[in-house]
C-alpha cells in the first residue's frame, strides 16, 4: 500500500507570502477560526497543504496510496467494511460501513457475502444498488484503462486465466469473458457474493479499500472518471483543478442514519496543490494558517527537527510507521538483471548519510533488513545477510562494492558495460523534492566510488507512482515504500514480488527462478495454519533479500503537522495517516 533547509534572507518573505496566500484563500471562502470554541463541532473550512500538483488517483478502483485511501474513504467514498476511527490497536478493528456486517465467509473461506444497507443514495439522489457494487468490481479487470490499483480481485476471484496467467475476463468496457465474471460475482437482492479461487480467511479486510467501493455504471467515464468520481460519502467534489486545488463540499444525499462512524465536521475540505516546500514549512512553523493540515507527512528535515524541538510539537505526531521505505530494483532484461551489480549498489550506498539527511533516526528511521515491518509482529523476523553481512557498513563500503563489480565484469558483461559507461549508467527514478535532490548527490558519490555510473529521473510527486508502476517506463531503480494492507504479510510479499501483485516494481517475472518462487507465494496465501503461513512469509522475505530485489530498506518513522485551529488530530494506524474522521476546525 504506498512519501529539506532555508536561505536565511528568504525566511520572512516566504512566511509573509504564505500568510498572504492563505489569508486571501480564507477570506474568499468565508472561513474563520474561533480558537475559543472547544470540542468537536461542525463548520469551517479545513485546508490540506501539499507540494504535489495532484493526487495520484481519485478513481476508487485506482487509489492505492495509504494516505489517499484514508482521505478518500473519510470524505468521498464508502466501502463495504471500514476500520474503526480510533488511535492505537483499536483502529485495526473492522466495522460495517455500506454492509450490514463485516462479511460472511462460507465454503471454507472460498466464498464471501455482504448485504448492502437500504436507503443509501448517490450524490444525484439515486439509490445505491447491489449492481453498482458488482459493476465497480468488474472495472478492476479493465487493466488497460483502470491502472495502478490493488489487484486482489485479479488474483483471488474464481475467474479462469489464460496461458500467460492473466484473467480471461477483460472488464466491462470490452466485456470479453463477461460470463466468467458473472459466475464469480453475483447479486441476490442487496446481497453480493464473491466466489474465490482459493480460501482467503481475511478477504473481508480488502473490503475496506476504495477498490471495493461502488461505481454507478451510468456515471462511469472510464479513465476520465479519475477526475470526477461520484460520491456516496459525506462530501462530494465541487472542483478538482490539477495544480491548483481540490474542493469538497457537503453531499446533501449522505445520511448519518446509514453511516455510524463518519463524523463530517468541516463544511468544506480544500486541498491546495503545488505549495512549495519552503512555503509549506513556514505555514506550520509559524502557524500562519491555523486551519491547515500538512498532507505531505513531514517537513523538510531541518524544519522537521525545529518543529518537534519547539513549542510547535504539540501540533504534530512523530510515530513508528507501518511503512518500510526502500529502493525497488527493476530486474527485467536490459535493466538491473545482474545480482552482482545489485549487491554492489546495496553495499556501496552510504545509508547513514541518507538517514541523517532525512532527519536522523529520531525522525526518519533505522536500517531495515526486509520489506516486512516489525509492526507486523507475527510475520516479522530478522533476515540473514544484507545489513547483517560483515561486509556491510552503515556509511557504505566502496571497496567491497568495487570487488562485486569486478565479479560482474565476468558474470554479466553487458549489464556491467552499461552500468560503468559514463554516457549510460543506471537510471534512478525519484520524486522531485529538495531532500531527494540532496540525497541524489550522496547516492551518486557513493556509487561512483564503486565504479558505478548513475543518473536521476526526477518526477513530479503527484504522478510519480503512475510512472514507475508502468513496466514500459520504469527505469533501473525506483524509490518506494510499502505497508501491509492489513495485519498479514499476505498483503506484502505477493503485492511486491508477484506479477499480478499490484506493486511488483521488480518486474521479476522474467527471472528463471520466478515460477518456483511464485508457487511458494501461492501456497503461502492458501495456508490456513497461521503459524505455518507466518514461517512461509519469513522464508520468502529472506529469498527476496537474498536476490537483492529490494535495496536499503528503512523501518520508517512518520510525522504529521497541523495548525492550532485544528482539533481531533491523531495518528490512525490502518493506513499510516492522520485520523481524518475525527478532525474538525476549532
Amino acid at each position: 500500500m504506498s512519501t529539506k533547509q532555508y536561505l536565511k534572507g528568504k525566511k520572512k518573505l516566504i512566511a509573509g507570502f504564505a500568510a498572504l496566500t492563505f489569508a486571501l484563500s480564507m477570506s474568499l471562502s468565508g472561513t474563520s477560526v474561533n480558537a475559543a470554541t472547544s470540542g468537536p463541532h461542525a463548520g469551517g473550512t479545513m485546508y490540506y497543504i501539499t507540494q504535489s500538483k495532484q493526487l495520484n488517483h481519485l478513481d476508487p478502483q485506482r487509489i492505492y496510496t495509504g494516505q489517499d485511501i484514508a482521505f478518500a474513504n473519510t470524505y468521498l467514498y464508502r466501502t463495504l467494511v471500514a476500520w474503526t476511527p480510533a488511535v492505537g490497536q483499536a483502529g485495526l478493528t473492522l466495522i460495517p460501513d455500506l454492509a450490514t456486517n463485516t462479511g460472511v465467509p462460507s465454503n471454507g473461506g472460498k466464498t464471501w457475502s455482504w448485504t448492502i444497507k437500504s436507503g443509501i443514495k448517490w450524490q444525484d439522489g439515486s439509490p445505491l444498488t447491489c449492481a453498482d457494487e458488482k459493476y465497480a468490481l468488474s472495472r478492476t479487470f479493465a487493466t488497460d484503462v483502470i491502472t495502478d490499483g490493488p489487484s486482489y480481485l485479479l488474483q483471488d476471484l474464481d475467474i479462469p486465466a489464460d496461458a500467460k496467467g492473466n484473467p480471461m475476463y477483460l472488464g466491462p468496457y470490452k466485456k470479453t469473458g463477461q460470463a466468467y465474471f458473472d459466475k464469480a460475482v453475483t447479486c441476490n437482492g442487496m446481497t453480493i457474493t464473491l466466489k474465490l479461487n482459493k480460501p482467503v480467511g481475511d478477504f473481508n479486510n480488502f473490503a475496506t479499500y476504495p477498490a471495493m467501493s461502488p461505481v454507478k455504471q451510468s456515471a462511469d467515464t472510464g479513465a476520465a472518471y479519475d477526475n470526477a468520481p461520484w460520491a456516496l460519502g459525506p462530501y462530494k467534489i465541487k472542483e478538482y483543478k490539477i495544480g491548483t486545488d481540490l474542493t469538497l463540499v457537503r453531499n446533501p444525499q449522505w445520511s448519518k442514519a446509514t453511516d455510524t462512524w463518519r463524523t463530517p465536521y468541516p463544511d468544506q475540505v480544500v486541498m491546495r496543490f503545488g505549495i512549495s516546500e519552503d512555503v509549506r514549512d513556514q505555514i506550520f512553523l509559524t502557524d500562519s494558517t491555523k486551519n491547515a493540515v500538512n498532507y505531505d507527512q513531514g517537513l523538510q528535515p531541518t524544519n522537521n527537527v525545529a518543529f518537534f524541538n519547539g513549542a510547535t510539537k504539540s501540533r504534530g505526531t512523530n510515530t513508528a510507521s507501518p511503512y518500510v521505505r526502500y529502493y525497488a530494483v527493476n530486474v527485467a532484461p536490459g535493466h538491473l538483471d545482474c545480482l552482482d551489480i545489485r549487491k554492489a549498489v546495496f553495499f556501496a550506498i552510504n545509508t547513514q548519510a541518507l538517514i541523517d539527511l532525512a532527519g536522523g533516526p529520531q525522525f526518519y528511521g533505522n536500517p531495515g533488513d526486509g520489506v516486512i515491518a516489525p509492526l507486523l509482529a507475527t510475520d516479522f523476523a530478522p533476515t540473514k545477510g544484507n545489513i547483517h553481512d560483515p561486509n556491510w557498513k552503515v556509511d557504505g563500503n566502496s571497496t567491497y562494492a568495487a570487488s562485486l563489480m569486478a565479479q560482474a565484469k565476468t558474470s554479466c558483461p553487458a549489464t556491467y558495460a552499461r552500468a560503468t559507461d559514463p554516457n549510460k549508467g543506471l537510471v534512478f527514478d525519484i520524486s522531485n523534492t529538495a531532500t531527494n535532490k540532496k540525497g541524489s548527490a550522496l547516492i551518486q558519490t557513493a556509487l561512483n566510488a564503486a565504479g558505478i555510473q548513475v543518473t536521476f529521473n526526477f518526477l513530479e510527486p503527484g504522478t510519480y507512482y503512475s510512472y514507475v508502476q508502468d513496466p514500459t517506463k520504469e527505469d533501473d531503480i525506483a524509490t518506494s515504500g510499502w505497508a501491509a494492507d492489513w495485519p498479514n504479510a499476505s498483503t506484502v510479499i505477493p503485492d511486491l514480488y508477484t506479477k499480478n501483485g499490484g506493486f511488483d516494481l521488480t518486474q521479476n517475472w522474467t527471472d528463471p527462478a520466478y515460477p518456483a518462487f511464485e508457487a511458494k507465494v501461492v501456497a503461502a496465501q492458501a495456508e490456513t495454519n497461521r503459524a505455518k503461513q507466518a514461517a512461509d512469509w519469513k522464508a520468502l522475505n529472506q529469498y527476496a533479500m537474498d536476490q537483492y530485489w529490494t535495496l536499503r530498506p528503512i523501518f520508517n518513522l512518520e510525522q504529521n503537522q497541523w495548525g492550532s485551529g485544528i482539533g481531533g488530530a491523531a495518528f490512525w494506524l490502518p493506513q499510516g495517516s492522520l485520523l481524518f474522521p475525527k478532525m474538525y476546525v476549532k
